[in-house]
């Protein structure tokens, strides 16, 4: 066995420049699927550490009709009674915080009423209290304070604050329904400016009390939700399912998962994606080494024969033809492992600043200016071992035609 890897290695060098190309092109590959993978991973991280913190929460407690028409965020399927079912959350170690979400058209009090001066928003109603144990909107606060109970003060995300030339003392009108579907009309002034790194918060949301809420929308006390927040190291449908069975019927719990349908279209997507780059790898390491070892086996068909007249079975040669073709998936991978780490260190340490794209489109994904990547330990190490299988499988192709070669065939090659 020593001798045949003593072979194969001698081979590699011996057709150095071929061995070069062939490896060469088998670690841009992986290196490419590496970089793309972290790349999309961070992305895919961060959105949901964003959608959690910011939008979903890790779970909400709905009314059983409000998840169908979620999407236009209904107030006739509120939840009643949340003082009583966040008290039996806290029982359950579970932190609780209710808030109404609602649609509405915004204007500017100075001229409430123009042709194309309203943008329809977000609201959002928080209890000031309660909801810093769910959410963290107030570690974004860039400008003026936090709401109080009860005021007619609002929070803006910063893009839309720069949008509408907003600043704190900054006056505004909303029109909305009531649960009950009347027309209601708030005046409000904005209290604090967000930097929400969610770009869906940061863009249409317009954040206000509770109370105030509560007195406009004629809500009586319900609540849109309650908001959930569980631990990183739980699963949350399976958290969700076991909350749903403890609490009281006339409810139900969706996960963060449910959710955000798009963003878990995109996670599918990146999925999709990695797995695309990985076959290309494997298509180019299959033509490269394919063609390598058909260029060896033919220039060396006389050698070939004479190793089988000395009496090596077509088993050894074949281990032989393997060995040299692993020992350039070797060689490729660990090119390319280290190439994938040098491209992909400067997405993990400083990213990529889409802030600009972000505020224009929406793609699914919910971070608002630098994407990063993030190292993805499984990845490299599946990048590393498939170079080099790869490598080894798509070598019988040449080495097969050349055994079934009479050895007189053979030694009679030019």
């Amino acid at each position: 066995m020593m001798f045949l890897i003593s072979l194969a290695f001698k081979n590699l060098f011996r057709y150095g420049k071929r061995t070069v190309i062939t490896a060469s092109a088998i670690a841009f590959g992986l290196g490419l699927y590496i970089m793309l993978d972290s790349f999309l991973l961070g992305m895919e991280k961060e959105s949901e550490i964003n959608l959690i913190n910011y939008e979903t929460a890790s779970a909400k407690v709905l009314h059983p009709d409000y998840f169908d028409e979620r999407e236009t965020l209904p107030l006739k399927y509120p939840v009643e009674n949340p003082e009583k079912l966040i008290a039996r959350l806290g029982e359950l170690g579970i932190p609780a915080a209710p808030r109404i979400m609602f649609r509405g058209e915004l204007f500017v009090r100075e001229d409430p009423y123009p042709e194309d001066g309203s943008l329809y928003i977000q609201g959002i109603a928080v209890d000031p209290r309660l909801d810093d144990r769910v959410y963290k909107l107030k570690e974004t606060l860039t400008a003026g304070r936090y709401l109080e109970p009860g005021e007619n003060g609002v929070l803006l995300g910063s893009w839309m604050a720069e949008d509408l030339g907003a600043e704190v003392g900054y006056p505004l009108t909303i029109r909305t329904r009531t649960r009950y579907g009347a027309y209601e009309t708030m005046d409000l002034e904005v209290v604090g400016i967000l930097n929400v790194p969610n770009p869906v918060v940061n863009r249409s949301a317009v954040i206000m009390p509770l109370q105030t809420a509560d007195y406009y929308l004629e809500m009586e006390g319900a609540v849109s939700e309650i908001a959930l927040h569980f631990p990183k190291n739980l699963n949350p449908d399976r958290e969700a399912d076991r909350i749903a069975a403890e609490l009281a019927n006339g409810v139900e719990v969706r996960s963060w998962r449910e959710l955000a349908p798009d963003y878990v279209a995109m996670a599918a997507m990146k999925s999709s994606g990695s797995n695309s780059i990985l076959f290309l790898v494997i298509l180019i390491a299959t033509v490269g080494i394919t063609n390598t070892m058909l260029m060896a086996v033919y220039e060396r068909m006389r050698e070939l024969g004479m190793m089988r007249a000395m009496g090596m079975s077509a088993s050894q040669i074949r281990l032989t033809f393997i060995f040299e073709a692993a020992g350039i998936g070797l060689i490729g991978s660990v090119v390319g492992v280290l190439f994938g780490a040098l491209i992909n260190w400067p997405l993990v340490r400083w990213g990529v600043d889409y802030g600009e794209m972000m505020r224009e489109f929406d793609v699914g994904y919910r971070i608002a200016a630098v994407f990063r990547s993030t190292w993805n330990p499984s990845t490299i190490a599946t990048a590393f071992v498939a170079g080099i299988l790869i490598a080894a499988a798509v070598s019988l192709i040449p080495i097969r035609r050349a055994l079934r070669m009479q050895i007189t065939d053979c030694l009679r090659s030019e």
